[in-house]
């Protein structure tokens, strides 16, 4: 069964979701404001909801869902690094950077493809 235009949407939207959410995971390593802005359940729930809603979604794609999955582990226990030897290891804060930067590119492209798709529905 093929994806309507509306799925392609939502399943952009959702990546989108996830991306945001993985941020704000990692921005809580470095960021005692984030941390205290935004509490530790919501934001696991948040994405813990996502995650499940991406892997139903990619059930189809067991490539594209394995990749998603990998990199879903490896931020979470990059994050789970830092708050285990706090921020002060240079290396780890590098490692971090690197995500957050990759995953601020991944959001900003797919922004814009959920954007035009909107337009064009």
């Amino acid at each position: 069964m093929g994806m309507t235009a509306n799925d392609q949407t939502d399943l952009a939207a959702a990546l989108v979701r996830l991306y945001v959410f993985l941020t704000q995971y990692l921005d809580r390593c470095s960021d005692e404001a984030a941390r205290a802005g935004y509490p530790e359940v919501e934001l696991q729930s948040h994405l813990a909801e996502t995650r499940r809603q991406l892997m139903d979604i990619l059930s189809a794609n067991p490539v594209v869902k394995q990749k998603l999955t990998d990199e879903c582990d490896r931020i979470l226990a990059l994050g789970d690094s830092c708050v285990k030897s706090g921020s002060a290891d240079k290396t780890l804060r590098d490692v971090i950077q690197a995500e957050r930067a990759v995953l601020r590119s991944k959001t900003i492209a797919l922004s814009d493809l959920v954007a035009v798709f909107r337009a064009l529905a």
